[in-house]
């Protein structure tokens, strides 16, 4: 069997990416995809912790802009990651791959609430653990929180698998096909060109504590490939 290039994984799905075509609400067929694939990567024994976001049913920074109270509209977009984790969870579970949901935002009746030693302690026992609910916290992103539990779970890598692209490029190219593909990039470059991968204060995380990201397309068989240690995607390094 091939070695894999990471034994600590954190995987971050963005609730777009959940969506699929459809653009809003869970796509079953893809999640189920995404389930697959995980059991692919655990079957290599490597740990694997998994980030979901919660833009396909809430986004609490655009609700913020319209006048909405920010920290509600942020805690409303927390819950709506708990809904994504669940439905990732039972996914999973029917590929019967053992699963744990913890949440920033305690709510003991249907997850575990965060707490490091026993995420730890289910990544080692070999269970792929889902954080849901953000930080915790209002004005923090996703992209924030997997910056914080990689550092946290002492993970190798983030990866960053999109629903629509396949890399990072200069320009949207969903709106620009002659939009600059980066195979490589640092994270100076990343904040002082507004690339959007993730915002200001994930990046300055992730470059503090030298964590490495690799954004690419949530396409078949990607999850494994990545981390085989195929390049495909978008590398990103410290500063």
């Amino acid at each position: 069997m091939a070695k894999p290039a990471y034994n600590r994984v954190i995987l971050k799905l963005s609730g777009e990416a959940l969506a699929g075509d459809r653009g809003f609400g869970i796509d079953q067929e893809v999640i189920e995809g995404i389930a697959i694939q995980i059991k692919e990567v655990i079957e290599y024994k490597v740990e694997v912790a998994v980030v979901v976001g919660g833009g396909n049913i809430w986004r609490g920074a655009q609700a913020g802009k319209k006048g909405m109270d920010r920290a509600t509209a942020d805690y409303m977009g927390m819950l709506a990651t708990v809904i994504n984790a669940l439905a990732l969870q039972d996914a999973l579970e029917r590929q019967e791959v053992d699963t744990r949901v913890q949440t920033a935002l305690e709510m003991q009746q249907v997850a575990e609430p965060y707490i490091r030693r026993r995420a730890l302690r289910h990544l080692e026992k070999g269970r792929v653990v889902i954080f849901a609910g953000g930080t915790g916290n209002p004005y923090f992103s996703t992209d924030t929180t997997a910056a914080l539990r990689a550092a946290e779970m002492e993970a190798e890598v983030i990866l960053l698998a999109k629903g629509k692209v396949d890399a990072v490029y200069d320009t949207d190219p969903l709106t620009n096909p002659n939009a600059h593909r980066y195979t490589e990039l640092n994270y100076i470059e990343v904040i002082n060109q507004g690339l959007g991968v993730m915002d200001s204060t994930a990046a300055s995380l992730c470059m503090d504590n030298d964590i490495k990201l690799i954004v690419f397309g949530l396409n078949t068989g990607n999850i494994k490939k990545v981390v085989m240690g195929e390049k495909i995607g978008t590398i990103i390094r410290g500063g």
